[in-house]
């Protein structure tokens, strides 16, 4: 596996996340899309990591940032809750009315 085919296929796996939070309404798929953005992003900072020097240090900080992209989702899901609970529905184009 060369460093090339890594970036492909996270430069792919980041335009199906693109794809997804772009063309989605609802809360949990536009979070869905960010993930896999995010994954994207890990994978080609951990391919870069690997190829240059190969060793475990890299390991620890990209857990790091898996470890922050759980609590960002989590904190997602509870939006989305909140948001469903409040007006009955999970579309984006209610969540500028949270405020109220």
């Amino acid at each position: 596996m060369t460093l090339s085919l890594v970036l492909v296929v996270a430069a792919a796996l980041f335009s199906v996340g693109l794809w997804g939070a772009l063309s989605q309404q609802v809360v949990v798929m536009v979070m869905m899309g960010i993930e896999l953005m995010i994954n994207a992003v890990v994978l080609a900072g951990g391919a870069f990591w690997w190829f240059t020097s190969p060793t475990p240090d890299g390991q620890v900080l990209l857990l790091v940032v898996i470890a922050a992209m759980t609590v960002e989702m989590a904190m997602g899901f509870a939006v989305a809750l909140l948001l469903h609970r409040r007006r009955g529905t999970d579309m984006t184009d209610m969540a500028a009315e949270l405020n109220r």
